[in-house]
């Protein structure tokens, strides 16, 4: 298995800078001065199709040779990975066939269509998902591009916190949330590359806590019945992002709901951006060991900024 380096995330960071935008770092005196530490915030929530899934996604598309190009790609997603996958595609002329669970929410699926993607429904289990899925390979010859489990996506997603330490090289602490463990593994790829001495954290929700198992334990434990308001973060590590998380991530901690919905709120009200609940555990990790951040340089990844309006978990 081979695992990204520093410089894998630097290539994809060329290849794919004419077609991202680079986020901003925001700050806040107001939060500042409530955790007690400098928060250094890199707003994937103002990405493309709102979060970081983007980076990865384009990175993957650009790395495809002529053959590939022309058969066109494939994912199963309901998420932000389908609205990232099919809009790299179209804007380099690239077929995308993305499998969608039949529930999955209106304005996702409205999202992927207005990309130009060709959709097709399923039954909402991972069986159907997967199976449908590779119905498609097989008869039109496209390239699965999984939203985590793939070494281009990774390196893609590490461009996020290669931007951040191009701009802020003396922070102490990088959080990023963990789901299937895309984003954490190009983040502490990234990080260990560039200075060992920056501790990374993974961010994570109690009630779907499996990569905090698997970290602790040295097993990968598989997610059973996630309930978490972080709809991002269901999804479990896969055999390569936890190879790369257990070698370079310094620790994953976990945080309540109440935490999660009160630091989302937070951010709202006095950053005035919108974050979606899984971006908001980074800050609430903050907020939990206040002991540990107390008076450090800390940088947060915040993944993206999609959120159903009329289902926000404070109403």
């Amino acid at each position: 298995m081979m695992l990204p380096a520093l410089s894998d995330i630097q290539s994809a960071h060329i290849r794919i800078n004419p077609f991202i935008h680079r986020t901003p770092i925001l700050t806040s005196r107001q939060l500042n001065l409530i955790y007690g530490c400098e928060l250094f915030f890199k707003c994937e929530n103002f990405q493309k199709v709102g979060a970081f899934k983007f980076r990865g996604a384009t990175n993957a598309v650009l790395s495809l040779d002529d053959t590939r190009r022309k058969r066109g790609v494939v994912t199963h997603s309901s998420g932000n990975h389908a609205a990232a996958l099919a809009l790299a595609a179209g804007m380099n002329g690239i077929k995308a066939y993305i499998v969608m669970p039949e529930n999955a929410p209106s304005v996702k699926k409205d999202a992927v269509a207005g990309y130009g993607a060709d959709i097709t429904f399923c039954k909402p289990t991972l069986q159907a998902r997967e199976e449908t899925c590779k119905s498609i390979m097989d008869s039109k010859g496209a390239t699965l591009i999984h939203p985590y489990d793939n070494f281009n996506v990774i390196c893609g997603q590490g461009t996020a916190a290669l931007e951040l330490l191009e701009e802020r090289d003396d922070l102490e602490f990088i959080v990023a949330p963990v789901g299937g463990g895309g984003l954490m593994s190009g983040t502490s790829t990234c990080v260990k590359g560039i200075n060992p001495d920056i501790r990374v954290i993974g961010a994570e929700p109690l009630n779907a806590n499996d990569a905090w198992k698997s970290f602790t334990t040295g097993i990968l434990t598989p997610s059973v019945n996630p309930l978490t308001i972080a709809d991002g973060l269901l999804t479990s590590l896969s055999e390569l992002t936890f190879s790369i998380i257990r070698k370079n991530v310094d620790d994953i901690l976990t945080v309540s709901e109440e935490s999660i919905i009160n630091s989302m709120k937070l951010i709202w009200e006095r950053m005035k951006i919108i974050i979606e609940p899984s971006s908001a555990t980074v800050l609430a990790v903050v907020g939990e060991n206040p002991a540990l951040f107390r008076g450090k340089k800390v940088g947060l990844i915040i993944s993206g900024g999609n959120v159903d309006l009329k289902r926000l978990p404070w109403c």
